[in-house]
C-alpha cells in the first residue's frame, strides 16, 4: 500500500510539474534551476550522514545547514543587482572586473569537482544492489565514473552533449515528483509503525562543525540564478532564487523530520548510499524509486556541471580555450579527483571548493559596496562574516565519515 500511495502520490506531482499551467510560466522556469541542483543528491545522503554524526539533533543541524546556504544566497542575490551593474561598464583592468573573473575560474573548479562528487554518487548507488565483495567496490565505482566522463568527453567534442543536457533538464519534473513520492512513503510508515526503535542520543559538539561544513555542496546549487542573466532579468532571477530555497529548504527539514523514527538505523548504515537501505525497510519496492531519482539526478547534475565549467572557462580565458578543451580539462580533473578520493572525501571537498566560491562572492559584494556606497554598514558586517565562516569551511570542512 505505502509503495502504491507512493507511486500515485509522483505519477500526480510530475504531471502537475510538467503540464501545469505555471510549468511553462518563466517564474517556474527560473525557480526550477536551481531548485533541481540544490535538492539533487543533498536530499538523498544528508539523511543518513546527518543521522550518524548529530544523532536525534539532526534536524537542528540541517537548518544550521540551510541557515548558512540561505546566507551565501543573500550574498549572491546582492551581487545580481550591484555587481552586475557595476560590471556591464567596468573597463577589462577594473579590480572588481579581474575579481569577479578570479570568481568565475574558482566557480568552475568547482564545478569540475562537484562533477566527480555526482558521478561518485551514481556509482555507489548504482553498485548499492548488487552483492559485490566490499574490497572490489571502490575500483568498481571509479572504472564506472571514469567510463562515463569518457563517454561525455566524447560526445561534447562530437558536439552531441547539449542534446543529453536537453534531456537531463526534462528529468526534473521526474525528480521533484520521486521526492514527494518517497516524503510520503515515510510520513505513512511513521504513521503506521509508530517510533519503532528508540532515537539516539543528540550529539552536539565543536567537533562536529567541520563534518557540518565539509556538507556544504548538499544544499549547494542556487548560485545558478547567478548566471542566468542572458534568459531572465535580474529582479525574477532574485525573487526565484529565493523561492528556490524556500522549497529546498522546506523538503530538506520535512525529510529530516520524518526519518526521525529512523534516526538510529539510519546512523547505522554505511557508505553514502544509506537512504537506500532505509526506504527498503519501509518497503522493498520503494529502492527502485530511490535508485531512479538518484541515478537520474546525480547524471543530469554531472552534465549540466560539465557544461557550466567548460563554458566559464573559455569565457574567462577570453575564448583562448575552446569550450570542448575545457570541457576535457574539467573531465580530466574529475577523474583525478574521483581516483584520489573516496566517496565521503569528494563530497568534502566539492563542499570546500564552493565555499570558496561564496567566500569570493562576499569579497566581491563588499569591494562593490564600498566603491559605490551600495548596501548599509549592517550588511558590509553581513558579507564579513559569512564570508568567514565560508573561509572556515574552506579549511576546516571535513569529511562526514570522519
Amino acid at each position: 500500500m505505502i509503495v502504491a500511495i507512493a507511486l500515485v502520490v509522483a505519477v500526480i506531482v510530475t504531471l502537475a510539474l510538467t503540464f501545469g499551467r505555471f510549468a511553462r510560466s518563466d517564474g517556474w522556469r527560473a525557480t526550477v534551476t536551481p531548485l533541481a541542483s540544490i535538492i539533487g543528491s543533498g536530499f538523498l545522503i544528508c539523511g543518513p550522514l546527518l543521522a550518524r554524526e548529530f544523532g536525534s539533533a539532526a534536524l537542528l543541524a540541517m537548518a544550521a545547514l540551510l541557515a548558512i546556504a540561505y546566507a551565501a544566497g543573500w550574498v549572491i542575490r546582492f551581487n545580481i543587482v550591484h555587481v552586475e551593474d557595476h560590471l556591464a561598464s567596468a573597463p577589462f583592468h577594473d579590480p572588481i572586473a579581474w575579481a569577479a573573473r578570479i570568481t568565475q575560474g574558482v566557480l568552475a573548479l568547482a564545478y569540475a569537482v562537484s562533477v566527480a562528487y555526482y558521478l561518485k554518487l551514481l556509482a555507489e548507488f548504482s553498485l548499492k544492489p548488487i552483492a559485490l565483495d566490499p574490497a572490489w567496490q571502490p575500483m568498481a565505482a571509479n572504472i564506472i565514473v571514469t567510463v562515463i566522463i569518457g563517454l561525455m568527453t566524447l560526445l561534447a567534442l562530437g558536439g552531441s552533449l547539449r542534446k543529453v543536457e536537453h534531456l537531463a533538464h526534462g528529468t526534473v519534473s521526474i525528480k521533484i515528483g520521486i521526492i514527494a513520492g518517497l516524503l510520503v512513503a515515510l510520513g505513512i510508515a511513521w504513521a503506521m509503525g509508530g517510533m519503532g526503535d528508540p532515537l539516539p542520543p543528540a550529539r552536539l559538539t565543536w567537533a562536529s562543525i567541520p563534518m557540518l561544513l565539509g556538507l556544504i555542496i548538499t544544499v549547494q546549487g542556487f548560485e545558478t540564478s547567478r548566471y542566468l542573466g542572458h534568459d531572465y532579468p535580474a529582479d525574477l532571477r532574485i525573487r526565484t532564487m529565493r523561492h528556490a530555497q524556500w522549497i529546498a529548504s522546506a523538503i530538506y527539514l520535512a525529510f529530516i523530520a520524518l526519518l526521525t523514527p529512523f534516526l538510529s538505523r539510519a546512523a547505522a548504515t554505511e557508505g553514502v548510499a544509506g537512504i537506500l537501505d532505509i526506504m527498503e525497510l519501509i518497503a522493498p519496492a520503494l529502492g527502485i524509486l530511490v535508485l531512479a531519482g538518484a541515478l537520474s539526478s546525480q547524471l543530469s547534475a554531472a552534465v549540466a556541471d560539465s557544461i557550466g565549467s567548460g563554458g566559464l572557462v573559455n569565457e574567462v580565458s577570453r575564448r583562448k580555450i575552446s569550450v570542448p578543451l575545457a570541457f576535457t580539462l574539467a573531465g580530466a580533473l574529475a577523474v583525478l579527483v574521483v581516483w584520489l578520493t573516496d566517496p565521503f572525501e569528494v563530497v568534502a571537498l566539492s563542499s570546500r571548493a564552493f565555499a570558496l566560491f561564496y567566500a569570493m562572492q562576499c569579497a566581491l559584494a563588499m569591494m562593490v559596496s564600498i566603491k559605490h556606497g551600495a548596501g548599509s554598514s549592517g550588511q558590509r558586517v553581513g558579507f564579513v562574516v559569512i564570508g568567514l565562516i565560508c573561509v572556515v569551511a574552506v579549511f576546516v570542512g571535513a569529511p562526514a565519515e570522519g
